[in-house]
Parts: structure tokens; sequence; C-alpha cells
């Protein structure tokens, strides 16, 4: 018996001593076979389809057999492309997708025949669930030529599902934020290239008198790159430029107070529309997207500097007429604020809206002012 033994335990320690020196051996040939051929071709690999079907779906969803293909050389291709996008240089320029959009695709199925129709615009609204009738009022002036975007200030996004257009809307909650802030983060020029109009409006607008067909055509007709449609006189007014008036279809300049424009082509008597409302061209877009500051949030300010995103400006920014709009003057952004110092919340909302607009006329100042000293120049 212990004769027996002791065999066993030496015939099993002479088999791990071979398993081990073939191992070497094996490892040592490898070796010198990779050394002496660095490119492995493999250019297709049949993989089982139940090992697919295990580690895609797991083993509940069979799906067929997948050939997958892969690259002629396993070595990563030295490339450098320095007119691609800031950061994908080292991409082969023809992999590069630098723009994209808010088509709402599939889970399945041939992703050329997801899209039965691409929307040509963007109508983005900024909202609360106190608005939802207002709004759903203005979205159905939006045929499918038109994407839906919904901003909620107020983090209720699923009680808007009664409505069947909202089910083909995108849907955007960040609580208490405002429209500018949303467009800063969410609208970047290479996100909304596909649109060839950007509409950024507020959630208290009456449209019983707008089309949205007419104002496109309209606004192509007079050349106008940022627009809006004009405001119903009896509505109340804080300008006259956006005032609609009777007798044609757009105007581009008016009369103002006495002493409030210093020329006739400047803001806000020309090259003037108003934050409420506003529309623009994919072109003009991508500039105005790069004025937006990060943290004034209210926008305030930025209408009275639109013109510097068009050429000229008293030409291509206007107003217009024959489609107007109603401003309903609902405060809701200022229920958003929280109760500071004594002071109620839209107190509040309201100094931060005359802060900004300060800031950022300083800040235009101070960046011309930079521009012109860096570069020489004088500002005439």
């Amino acid at each position: 018996m212990t004769t027996l033994y002791r065999s066993g335990t030496f015939r099993r320690t002479n088999d791990s001593s071979r398993l081990v020196i073939t191992s070497i051996i094996g490892m040592v040939l490898g070796y010198f076979i990779g050394i002496s051929s660095p490119y492995v071709s493999l250019t297709k690999i049949s993989l089982p389809s139940n090992l697919v079907s295990s580690l895609a779906f797991g083993d509940d969803h069979r799906r067929p057999s997948i050939e997958r293909f892969f690259p002629e050389h396993l070595v990563t291709p030295q490339i450098y492309v320095p007119t691609n996008p800031r950061g994908a240089e080292s991409l082969p320029p023809r992999i590069v997708v630098p723009e994209s959009d808010f088509y709402l695709r599939r889970l399945w199925g041939e992703p050329s025949k997801d899209l039965i129709k691409k929307p040509k615009y963007l109508v983005t609204f900024t909202v609360g669930l106190n608005q939802k009738d207002n709004i759903d009022a203005a979205a159905k002036k939006f045929s499918e030529d038109f994407q839906i975007l919904l901003f909620h200030y107020d983090g209720r996004t699923s009680e808007w599902d009664e409505f069947e257009w909202s089910k083909r809307a995108v849907h955007i909650s960040v609580r208490k934020q405002t429209k500018w802030w949303y467009a800063k983060r969410f609208l970047h020029p290479d996100v909304v290239a596909a649109y060839d109009y950007i509409f950024i409006w507020d959630e208290d607008l009456g449209v019983e008198n707008f089309n949205a067909e007419k104002y496109i055509r309209l606004v192509k007709r007079h050349g106008l790159e940022i627009s809006q449609p004009g405001l119903e006189p009896n509505s109340g007014l804080t300008w006259q430029m956006t005032k609609r008036r009777d007798d044609r279809e757009v105007h581009k300049n008016t009369d103002e107070k006495p002493g409030w424009c210093s020329n006739p082509r400047l803001p806000p008597c020309a090259a003037f529309v108003e934050i409420m409302a506003p529309v623009f061209s994919r072109e003009a877009w991508r500039c105005v997207w790069h004025m937006i500051q990060n943290d004034l949030v209210h926008g305030w300010g930025l209408d009275f500097a639109l013109r510097r995103c068009v050429e000229p400006a008293h030409e291509k920014i206007g107003v217009v007429d024959s489609q107007w709009i109603v401003h309903q003057f609902v405060p809701s952004l200022g229920s958003q604020g929280e109760t500071e110092n004594g002071k109620a919340p839209w107190e509040g909302v309201r100094e931060r809206c005359t802060n900004e607009w300060a800031m950022f006329q300083d800040r235009l100042a101070n960046a011309d002012e930079s521009y012109f000293v860096q570069h020489g120049k004088s500002r005439i």
C-alpha cells in the first residue's frame, strides 16, 4: 500500500514537471514567433451565436450568428489631422462627426430608416406645468417640420404626456433655471446645426394670430437672420421696435422716445429684437451662442448686442408684423426665486436681472477695449 502511494505521488510530480517545461517552451516559441511577425492578420472572425447572444443579450435572448470584422492591422495607425475639431486630430476625417441634432431614433432596425421625416426647425420653450395649456396651444401651431424641445424649470415632465405632441418632443429637466442657462448648455451650435432656424421662446406667449410656416416664409423673403413676431400693441410694450404694425409684413426700424437712439440704424431704433421670443438662423445662432455668458442667466442686455452677429444688422434683424403674438405677462420666473434679506422672491430675481444687464455691458465694453489695445487699432 505504501509503495503504491509513493508511486502515484512520483507520477503526479513527473506530470507536473512536464507541464511546466511544456508551458515554458510554448512561451518562448510564442515570443519568437511574435517578434518575427509583428502584424497579425485577423480580417474576419466568426463568433458562435451562443457566445454572442450570451455576451450581448444574456442567455434568454438568442440572435443569429454575427460575423465581426476587425482591422487588417491591430497596430494603432499614426494619424494627425490639424483641421479636425479640437481633440479629434488623431482621427481620420471621415470618421469624425462634429455635429448632432435632437432627432429621436429607434433602438432597433436600420439606422438609415429611423427617420420618416427630419424636422427643419427647432422650437424651444422654457416651461412650468402651470403653463401647460398655453404651451399646448403654442405647440399645436408648429407642424412636424418643427422639432419641439421643452426645458422644464419645475422638474415636472411626465404630466405632459397627456398631449400627443409631447410624446414626440424632447424634454430636458433642470430645476429653477432660465432659458438662457438652458440655451448655453444644451443648444451648442454643433448640436442644433441640423436646423435652419431656432426659436427660443418664453412660455407666456399668445399665438392665436401666429402661423409658423408663414412666419418662416416671411423671414426668408425679407432676409432676416434674427427676428421675432410683432407684439400686439395692447399687451404692453417696452420698446416701440417690437410693436406690431398693421400696414406691412415686416419692419426693420422705428422711432423711439427722444434721446433713446443715438443712431437710427442702432438699437433700440433698428437692429433690435427682444429676448422674449427671438428666432435665429443657424448662422446667426452660432455667433450669438458664443456671446451668451455662462454665469449671466437672464440674458438681459443681450438684445442690444445681437447686431454684432449679422451684417448689415439694420437689414438682417427685424420684426414680422403679419404674424404676431401677445405677451401675457405671466410672472412665473419670479416664483422660482427665494426670499432673501427681507425681499420677496420676485424682487431678488428682478434685481439680479438689472445687475446682469450692467455686468454684460461692462464685459462687452472691456472686451472691445482689450481687442483694440491688443491689435493697436482705434475703435472708430
